[in-house]
């Protein structure tokens, strides 16, 4: 009953108004993965532009700091969004995806910690993740070994690598921009983009592609 009322209280402070002037002071690493290429030839994205890149897997891992006052060191939150539309047409002319999303919260984290992950998430992604239809407490891994960034969380498996190899064919260029804010943010390869959860409707398993990005954040 605890746990169910809390999750309740997630939920109604990610869709307050209020986190839109939620702020603190936090760093840590980021990494996302979304059902499209990131880097790709002109004569594939012309393709798949409308059809592909409707759903994402966002996820934060706090190095030290606080956000709305409350400390979050060594805390995670995952985020799997599903969109309308391809979540970066508004950055190529198109209208703003509506979005879901569903929300894993490191089991660590006590009730004020949860919520202040919600609110640095929904900041961090631009309310990106803010029309939230669930949010779980659940263990969150977030490990980067050098080469690779691994994530997994309830529902949720991402699997980056740091390493992208360049293809001229089509004229291959970076058609996007990472959902969220990151410093420095760099394009890797997800081997492993995988959400089974059942809360948006959606699944999605999208390994192999150009359509990661990484990097640290800092707000």
């Amino acid at each position: 009953m605890k746990r169910a009322m809390i999750v309740a209280v997630l939920v109604g402070v990610a869709a307050s108004p209020l986190l839109a002037g939620a702020r603190g002071t936090v760093t840590g690493a980021y990494v996302e993965a979304r059902t499209a290429e990131v880097f790709t030839g002109g004569c594939i994205m012309n393709s798949e532009a409308e059809t592909v890149g409707k759903q994402a897997v966002l996820a934060w891992k706090v190095d030290r700091g606080s956000f709305n006052g409350i400390a979050i060191d060594g805390l995670s939150i995952v985020a799997a969004v599903s969109g309308d539309r391809n979540l970066g047409m508004q950055e190529m002319g198109g209208e703003k995806a509506t979005v879901r999303s569903a929300l894993f919260v490191d089991q660590r984290a006590n009730a004020a910690q949860q919520i202040a992950l919600v609110a640095m998430a929904n900041e961090l992604s631009k309310g990106l993740v803010g029309t939230i239809v669930q949010v779980t407490s659940a263990p969150v891994q977030f490990a980067d070994h050098g080469s690779e960034i691994q994530v997994s969380a309830g529902q949720v498996s991402l699997d980056v690598n740091k390493h992208i190899t360049h293809d001229p064919t089509c004229g291959a260029m970076q058609w996007f921009h990472p959902l969220a804010s990151v410093d420095a943010a760099e394009i890797g390869v997800a081997s492993q983009h995988v959400f089974t959860g059942s809360a948006l409707g959606t699944k999605w398993s999208d390994p192999n592609k150009r359509s990661a990005f990484f990097g640290t954040f800092s707000y």
